[in-house]
């Protein structure tokens, strides 16, 4: 038999589930190292946090952590995206946006402080970043462009609540959310020093709840019609004096 009528040897059929496999393995093994980066730096900090600990945490060798992610800078970023998105997803802006002006100010200033009071972690990520000037988040356009649904979506309602009369002119949204994120997350970053102060006990079901009323009452007899002429009289009256 010549080499050309020799049977060719039938080539095995490739796995095209290999690459999904390695892509779901990579995509895991992110998530890990991000989950074992997220403990480290939001009990230590950036500047305290070792990579060789969050290699250690993830059960990775740390070859294969500078792999997914280049250095302790990218890292953080990413636990900082991670963090931004996680905030945002409890925050449900589709839901509320399906609510009257009234209760979706309201539910939003609750979701935002329930997110602070669920994830703790999440202010001590954020307050390393702030001491460190934002040098990590100028970086990341995915933080930024997070927010703007959420803008929108504040934006929606103001418009709605001052086109029905239950809102004032005038409401800038993001000081807006600067004051509601300030009334929520001040409240549990600082409750150690707060319950030793005050001696009460402020992370209980009941108490948490009862912050939370009061910071979305706060919020929403500011947006009040009435507010504005309260606000205009007050500074009348002291121009006078």
């Amino acid at each position: 038999m010549s080499s050309q009528d020799a049977p060719t040897e039938a080539r095995p059929p490739r796995d095209k589930t290999r690459p999904v496999v390695r892509r779901e393995s990579s995509r895991k093994t992110r998530e890990t190292i991000i989950q074992a980066a997220l403990a480290e730096f939001s009990s230590k900090g950036y500047d305290g946090g070792r990579v060789d600990e969050i290699a250690l945490r993830a059960g990775i060798n740390k070859n294969v952590l500078y792999h997914h992610f280049g250095n302790k800078d990218d890292l953080f970023t990413a636990v900082l995206e991670y963090t931004y998105d996680s905030i945002r997803s409890h925050q449900k802006d589709l839901q509320i946006r399906g609510m009257d002006p009234v209760n979706g100010m309201r539910r939003l200033v609750v979701f935002t402080g329930q997110v602070w009071v669920r994830f703790p972690e999440f202010q001590r990520i954020l307050s390393s970043e702030n001491l460190n000037q934002g040098k990590h988040i100028v970086t990341s356009a995915a933080i930024r462009e997070m927010y703007n649904p959420l803008l929108d979506t504040i934006r929606d309602l103001l418009q709605r609540g001052q086109h029905e009369g239950l809102f004032r002119e005038n409401i800038d949204a993001v000081d807006l959310y600067i004051s509601i994120t300030s009334l929520t997350a001040h409240y549990v970053s600082n409750r150690y020093t707060f319950e030793a102060i005050f001696g009460q006990r402020l992370m209980t079901a009941q108490r948490i709840k009862q912050r939370l009323d009061h910071a979305a009452e706060m919020v929403l007899r500011y947006l009040r019609p009435d507010a504005a002429d309260a606000a205009g009289g007050g500074a009348a009256q002291a121009a006078t004096a």
